[in-house]
């Protein structure tokens, strides 16, 4: 498999640090709010890095924080009258519930950098003992220029950055760049004992402590949204890599950024939306299908019209599986080899994961398979054919997080459906589409076919 290094900026081997294992360290969400569409993306691209790597047979390591103290999370709680805890383990909670929804699992390890203050004071002391970190009123900083590598991965021109916009101004630094490991306690915030004072840790230290207690000095995939590249990504590579003195990580992968419209997502302009309201009306793989529908590293634009024509594609690949699960419980004795059609999903699939994790290309790959079942089945087939063109689909599904639980229809639907299957036996025509109704309003649907009743779940329900 080859990625393309934001480090290098070119298209690399994957060569993990140890032979059969793999390890991935991806920026969590911080969790004041529910998390938003943007945040979304990165989520379901290094789940689906997670999820291949396990395909070629890698033993992964996933690591995924969550950032659960901050200068949001503390204003949060103040705004709604919980302490910053309470608000951390709500919004936990709901990061679970939607990141399963798009078809997300949970990492190997979610750490908190609430649990891990003993790590971060550990790793911030080692730095002020190697000369890289200084005190400064009751917060400790890191020395950039002491660091000779500083803005290699984002090739940033620190010279012409604009101080405030993306980096922290104030008279307690000896250089403008360098940034907080430790905040001294303000009044009423939340607040650790440590050897600085009493305070809370920094936003970029945390990934660093984290990220190697877990996965060891020197990661193998480092990932995340391209917003963070600088200067979070930046000052982690800084800290970790002066204390350690050791490559941070061998491969760094950022996705693109996700445009609103055509525009720029942004709370200010208010299209800023939460995956939360969006699994109002779709169904979480149907974001999911749309998100991998273009190269990770690509920008997107988001829109509804654009989430309706991934529903449709997901339909497709609905159809298909119901069609194959049909023909399986009422063969047909009409054989059909789907030997050659299977071979060129298995190679096409590979060939485009291989290529930096062409989520797309996989897709349409998948696509084209469909096509060719749907021909080769148009007639049904007998129970093996189907099954194993079912398998062939199911298992790319799977790898790209496409395959939702089929937790089969329940018993209350299949009455119902029985009921109206009597009912338009009795030319009842009245009844029939009052059940039809009722089995709609319990989130299932029917199709008439030539080859008897099919029952579904609507996509949303």
């Amino acid at each position: 498999m080859k990625i393309t290094n934001a480090m290098t900026g070119k298209k690399e081997e994957f060569v993990p640090l140890h032979q059969g294992k793999a390890n991935i360290y991806a920026c969590g969400p911080t969790v004041y709010n529910y998390f938003h569409i943007g945040n979304a993306r990165p989520f379901i691209v290094f789940d689906t890095l997670r999820r291949y790597l396990e395909y070629l047979g890698y033993d992964v390591t996933y690591v995924q924080n969550f950032t659960d103290v901050d200068d949001k999370m503390i204003c949060a709680a103040k705004e709604e009258g919980v302490t910053v805890a309470q608000l951390g383990q709500r919004y936990i909670a709901a990061y679970f519930k939607d990141a399963e929804a798009l078809g997300i699992k949970p990492a190997t390890v979610h750490p908190k950098a609430t649990e891990h203050i003993a790590d971060i004071i550990a790793l911030i002391e080692k730095l002020i003992e190697k000369g890289h970190a200084y005190q400064s009123g009751g917060d400790v900083y890191f020395d950039t220029s002491s660091f000779a590598g500083y803005g290699k991965l984002s090739g940033q021109d620190l010279s012409e950055l604009e101080l405030g916009a993306r980096v922290e101004v104030s008279e307690q630094k000896k250089n403008p760049m360098d940034f907080a490991l430790w905040k001294a306690a303000k009044p009423d915030e939340i607040a650790w004992d440590s050897p600085f004072g009493k305070g809370r840790p920094g936003w970029h230290i945390e990934c660093s402590a984290m990220s190697m207690k877990y996965l060891g000095d020197t990661l193998d995939i480092h990932g995340g949204g391209q917003d963070l590249m600088f200067p979070h990504h930046e000052n982690e590579i800084a800290q970790s890599e002066t204390a350690t003195g050791k490559p941070f990580s061998r491969y760094w992968m950022h996705n693109g950024y996700i445009n609103i419209d055509g525009a720029k997502m942004s709370k200010s302009a208010g299209n800023c939306f939460t995956v939360r309201d969006i699994l109002k009306e779709f169904d979480g793989i149907v974001v999911r299908l749309f998100m991998l529908d273009a190269h990770y590293a690509s920008p997107i634009n988001f829109s509804r019209e654009l989430l309706l024509q991934s529903q449709s594609a997901y339909a497709r690949i609905q159809n298909c599986r119901e069609n194959l699960q049909y023909y399986m419980e009422h063969p047909k004795d009409a054989h059909v080899d789907v030997n050659a059609a299977a071979k060129e999903l298995h190679d096409k699939f590979l060939e485009c994961m291989d290529d930096d994790l062409n989520t797309a290309g996989a897709i349409g790959a998948i696509f084209e398979y469909i096509k060719t079942v749907n021909t080769l089945f148009g007639q049904g087939a007998e129970k093996d054919a189907a099954a194993r063109a079912l398998s062939e689909l199911d298992e790319r599904l799977f790898v790209l997080g496409l395959l939702k639980e089929d937790a089969g229809v329940p018993k209350e639907v299949a009455e119902l459906a029985e009921k109206r299957a009597a009912a338009r036996a009795q030319k009842d025509w009245a009844r029939s589409d009052a059940l039809r109704e009722q089995i709609k309003e319990l989130g299932y649907e029917i199709k008439d076919t030539p080859d008897g009743m099919k029952i579904s779940k609507v996509q949303g329900a």
